[in-house]
């Protein structure tokens, strides 16, 4: 893949993942599944990203060790 279809698909992906993101965090005001929608941003934005996937390994441990 040629370093210009890198640089679009890094794009896309940071702006559907942030995205997400956002629609997360306001659904933590707002009905909805913000986990659910925070988490499915974070796997999409670990993708091009590091911290994002540092941070959703952290929110996952959290959930795993959270009583139900």
């Amino acid at each position: 893949m040629s370093r210009t279809l890198k640089q679009i698909r890094r794009v896309i992906i940071a702006v559907v993942g942030f995205t997400l993101l956002l629609v997360g965090v306001v659904m933590i005001a707002l009905p909805g599944p913000a986990t659910l929608i925070i988490l499915l941003a974070l796997a999409i934005l670990g993708t091009e990203f590091l911290w994002a996937r540092r941070l959703l390994e952290k929110m996952k441990a959290k959930l795993r060790r959270k009583p139900a």
